[in-house]
C-alpha cells in the first residue's frame, strides 16, 4: 500500500470519534477555502481530513512553496552514531542543533535537516520534533504531544511569512513551525510547547557532550548531504516568498537572536552580540544574559556547508541562581565569568568550574532567526541596542 494512502487510512480510524461528534467536518464538508483566496496555491485534494472551516489566518497569506506535501521527506526513523563516528564527515564548524533531555544529549546537523526539515525522535521518553525552517534560518524543537495524541509531523509544502507550514497525521491541521500554533484544521488556536534547544558548532556540542550522539545520515533517501541547495539566500536581498513589508529597523537577513520572556519579545542582533560576547539584560522582568559563541557556519551560504562563512551563534539564559542575580563577563580570550563567585561558563549555560561548577542557569526559550522572519511574528519585539 503507498505510504500516503496508509497515513491517510491511519488517520481516518484515528479521527471518526472526532466526526462522529460533529468535530471536524472535512475538506468536501466546507466551501472551498481556496476559491476567493486567488491563483490556487496548494492542492486540497491531499487534505482529506483536514477541516478548512476553522482557521485563524487568511489563507490568502499562505503559498506553495514548489514541493507537494511530504516532498520534501521528514526523518521518521533517526539512527545516531557516536562523536567519532561523525567526525569522518562532521567538522568543528560544522553547525548543529543540539537537544539535551532527560540525561541523553543529541545533535541534528544542518547539513541533514536543510534536506527535511523536521525529524520526528523520542529523546530521554518525550517526543519530539525537531525542525529547521532554511528560509527563516529558524531551528525549534516541539513536543510532539496533543492531549492524549502523539503526533507525527511533515512538511506541507506550504508557507506563510517564508515559513515552513508543517501538518499532522492525525487531524491533518497545518501548523505554524515558527510559532507551533495551529493555524488551519481541527488543532487551530493549539500551541505545541517548545522545548529549549542550541543552534551551535559540532565542536562545541562535542566538547559539552563527549558521551553524545549524532543524528548519521542513514535516512532511507538519497540526499546530497553537506551541500547547501539555498546558496546565496542568506546575503539575498529579499526573502524568498514572503509578500509582506520587512520591519525596517534591521536589514531583511540579518540575524538575531529572538526570544520570549515573560511574555515580552526581544531581539538581539548578532552583530552587536560578536562585539560584546555577553549581554546582560532584564526582560518582561526577568534578569537574562545573551551568551555569543563565534564558531559555526551558515548553513545557507556557500554551496559546501562547511566551507562556508563563519556566522557564529548565541542563546538566551535567565541569570538567578540560588536567589542571586548574576553579572557576566567575557575576557579578552572569550573566556565567560560571573562577577559575584568568579565561576567559568560555557555557552550552553553550564558552570564548567569554580564554586558554582555544574550548575546549569535555566534555559530561555530562544533561538537565532533572520530579522524579517522573527519580526513578521512578532512585531512588538523589541531590539536590543548597545549601552
Amino acid at each position: 500500500m503507498p505510504r500516503r494512502l496508509l497515513i491517510n487510512l491511519l488517520s481516518a480510524l484515528a479521527i471518526l470519534p472526532l466526526a462522529l461528534t460533529g468535530n471536524p467536518a472535512t475538506a468536501q464538508e466546507c466551501v472551498n477555502p481556496f476559491r476567493d483566496a486567488g491563483p490556487l496555491r496548494f492542492e486540497p485534494s491531499w487534505w482529506t481530513l483536514t477541516d478548512f472551516c476553522k482557521h485563524s489566518v487568511p489563507y490568502s497569506e499562505i503559498f506553495s512553496g514548489g514541493p507537494p506535501p511530504d516532498g520534501i521527506p521528514p526523518i521518521d526513523a533517526p539512527q545516531f552514531e557516536s562523536i567519532a563516528e561523525a567526525r569522518k564527515w562532521l567538522q568543528d564548524q560544522s553547525p548543529v542543533i543540539v537537544l539535551e533531555v532527560g540525561g541523553e544529549a543529541r545533535a541534528y546537523p544542518l547539513a541533514i535537516l536543510t534536506w527535511h526539515e523536521i525529524v520526528n525522535d523520542v529523546i530521554g521518553g518525550t517526543p519530539v520534533a525537531v525542525t529547521f525552517c532554511p528560509l527563516c534560518n529558524s531551528a525549534i524543537v516541539f513536543d510532539r504531544r496533543v492531549g492524549e495524541q502523539t503526533l507525527r509531523f511533515g512538511v506541507s509544502g506550504n508557507l506563510r511569512n517564508s515559513d515552513l507550514i508543517m501538518w499532522d497525521n492525525f487531524t491533518e491541521s497545518w501548523w505554524q513551525q515558527f510559532t507551533g500554533e495551529g493555524i488551519v484544521g481541527a488543532y487551530t488556536g493549539t500551541k505545541l510547547k517548545v522545548i529549549p534547544s542550541q543552534l551551535t558548532d559540532f565542536a562545541a556540542f562535542e566538547a559539552a557532550y563527549p558521551k553524545g550522539v549524532v543524528l548519521n545520515r542513514n535516512t532511507g533517501n538519497d540526499r546530497s548531504y553537506g551541500r547547501n541547495p539555498y546558496v546565496g539566500y542568506d546575503t539575498s536581498p529579499r526573502p524568498f516568498l514572503f509578500s509582506g513589508t520587512p520591519d525596517p529597523r534591521l536589514p531583511a537577513m540579518e540575524r538575531v537572536l529572538g526570544g520570549l520572556v515573560g511574555g515580552q519579545a526581544v531581539a538581539y542582533p548578532f552583530g552587536i552580540l560578536a562585539q560584546v560576547g555577553v549581554v546582560n539584560d532584564t526582560v518582561g522582568g526577568q534578569p537574562v544574559v545573551a551568551f555569543w559563541q563565534d564558531g559555526a557556519v551558515s548553513a545557507l551560504d556557500d554551496s559546501r556547508i562547511d566551507e562556508s562563512r563563519r556566522v557564529g551563534t548565541a542563546a538566551l539564559y535567565g541569570r538567578v541562581v540560588n536567589a542571586q542575580t548574576l553579572t557576566f563577563r567575557r575576557g579578552a580570550d572569550g573566556t565567560i565569568t560571573d562577577v559575584e563567585t568568579g565561576s567559568t561558563w560555557n555557552v550552553f549555560g553550564r558552570a564548567i568550574s569554580g564554586p558554582l561548577k555544574d550548575t546549569q542557569l535555566n534555559r530561555e526559550v530562544a533561538g537565532p532567526h533572520f530579522w524579517f522572519a522573527w519580526a513578521a511574528f512578532r512585531p512588538e519585539t523589541t531590539v536590543y541596542a548597545a549601552k
